[in-house]
């Protein structure tokens, strides 16, 4: 349906410098082609590692940037050789937007570990334009890295999916821990991590979030379903804890000691990091050795298994926990999620708010 090789003009919020801070911003989609899918904004979570990037925080950011890469939108165009989509279809577009498809990881459904992908912003396209994000009217993806939202989700419950909900999703399944019976530790219960309880509970694991304070313990037993919750600073209930979990998925996105949550492992265990944190983490290797236990990480998730776990969420009916605002609260938010002050996900009103001011 009709050819999109023009370029568009749309409107969004940018971060000008390491400030972080946003506002208004005007610029040109980049040149489309006929894979291409255009797409009207309709929400975007907003997600931890926004707020590193916008602050410059892993020494990588140029600007102007415009931030989100949890997007629903609406179809609004797609190009002549576009097969999966057509106008009218509400659709998702994640945390890439582009690979070389010729490498291994591209080729085996990986994609997202190829060297040469493409940051749906703050990166560079093909064309040499400037990726932004889903803080905006509008935006151009290629079809491989645009999902359907299956019938009947809520867009706005939808969108941490794309990155929260995939990037659990991906390593229970890459280390076959996709089978029911296991015990599992969720360390942090943030966007992710509240995620990571909900998943883990409908693949049938007995799930123990662990957090630094007493103070998410309501709402992680009677709001998400966990069936213990421990607070890592509790000398005995950690001890009496020891051995007790065949995986844990860390989210937590700042620097932290690993070995109290290493003793926490069966033998075989494994500790998976999820949080971009951008200082060195410690242990004493005798943690890992004397119970075989594996320290590894994983990264959001192939377009493959996104679309899986949308079907797998809609099967279970499992949905965000999301506090919806405007766009001229993102600024607000950001300082809220810095303090770790969100039940769970913000996601952007984009297609309800006024862009301009």
């Amino acid at each position: 349906m009709g050819s999109l090789e023009v370029e568009r003009t749309t409107r969004g919020w940018a971060a000008r410098d390491s400030s972080g801070i946003l506002s208004p911003y005007t610029y040109n989609l980049r040149n489309t082609g006929p894979e291409d899918v255009y797409v009207k904004v309709l929400c975007c979570g907003v997600c931890h590692s926004d707020l590193h990037q916008v602050k410059n925080e892993l020494g990588m950011s140029n600007y102007p940037m415009v931030p989100g890469h949890e997007v629903v939108g609406e179809v609004v165009e797609v190009g002549s050789d576009v097969t999966k989509f057509r106008a009218g279809d509400v659709v998702g577009v994640g945390l890439l937007v582009g690979c070389c498809r010729n490498c291994n990881p591209c080729k085996t459904d990986n994609e997202q570990y190829c060297n040469k992908k493409i940051w749906s912003y703050n990166d560079t396209y093909t064309d040499g334009k400037t990726t932004q994000g889903g803080f905006a009217g509008a935006l151009v993806a290629d079809q491989k890295f645009v999902v359907k939202i299956p019938e009947g989700m809520v867009p706005e419950q939808a969108a941490p999916l794309l990155c929260a909900g995939v990037t659990v999703y991906s390593p229970l399944k890459h280390f076959g821990l996709n089978v029911s019976g296991l015990r599992g530790g969720m360390l942090g219960l943030g966007g992710v991590g509240h995620m990571g309880v909900k998943i883990a509970k409908a693949m049938g694991h007995h799930v123990t979030v662990i957090s630094s304070s007493d103070r998410k313990r309501k709402g992680a037993l009677e709001h998400i379903g966990a069936d213990e919750f421990l607070v890592s600073s509790d000398g005995t209930k950690m001890q009496e804890a020891a051995d007790s979990l065949d995986y844990i998925i860390d989210t937590v996105p700042v620097g932290h000691p690993l070995e109290p949550y290493l003793s926490l492992l069966k033998l075989d265990g494994k500790l998976i990091l999820m949080g971009v944190i951008n200082t060195p983490l410690q242990f004493v290797s005798p943690m890992v050795m004397l119970g075989r236990k594996t320290i590894t990480g994983s990264f959001v998730g192939s377009m493959k298994e996104t679309e899986e776990m949308l079907e797998f969420c809609k099967e279970k009916g499992l949905t965000s926990m999301i506090e919806v605002v405007k766009m001229d609260y993102i600024n607000t938010a950001f300082e809220r999620l810095e303090k770790n002050d969100v039940r769970y996900r913000f996601v952007v009103d984009v297609a309800g708010s006024n862009l301009i001011e």
